[in-house]
């Protein structure tokens, strides 16, 4: 090894960066997407369930209609909707749109706020419509 240091930088650290929100949907779409296999899997479990007769449909539905189930499947819903709306942003992204820092910032709020909204619309339905 040589004693010679190198004349390039070191790579920046976390530590450097400001916290910032398209830094912080980056993490967020990471960890709903985590979250859509786990949910998923309940869903396969829910279909299961119903393919293999009501006593087994009865069970999934139980635990699904229970209060856990339902923020459970409200996170789901959550998670789905948010992961959605991240992957249109990174579509809008990859076609060379909406790309500078302004842009870029206020489409990570955008993408909070909307999938917020667009969940609790949908659950809005779902209890006055049934």
């Amino acid at each position: 090894m040589s004693d010679v240091k190198s004349a390039r930088p070191l790579s920046p650290h976390l530590s450097i960066y400001r916290f910032s929100p398209t830094m912080a949907m980056s993490i967020v779409h990471r960890i709903t997407g985590g979250a859509l296999y786990v949910g998923t899997l309940l869903l396969v479990w829910w279909l299961v369930a119903a393919a293999s007769g009501p006593d087994a449909f009865s069970t999934a539905s139980a635990v699904f209609g229970s209060f856990i189930g339902q923020l459970v499947l409200f996170g789901y819903t959550w998670a789905l909707v948010h992961h959605m709306l991240g992957g249109l942003r990174h579509f809008a992204w990859d076609m060379g749109h909406a790309d500078s820092k302004e842009t870029s910032t206020k489409l990570a709020v955008a993408t909070l706020v909307g999938s917020v909204t667009i969940t609790v619309v949908l659950w809005l339905g779902i209890l006055i419509f049934g």
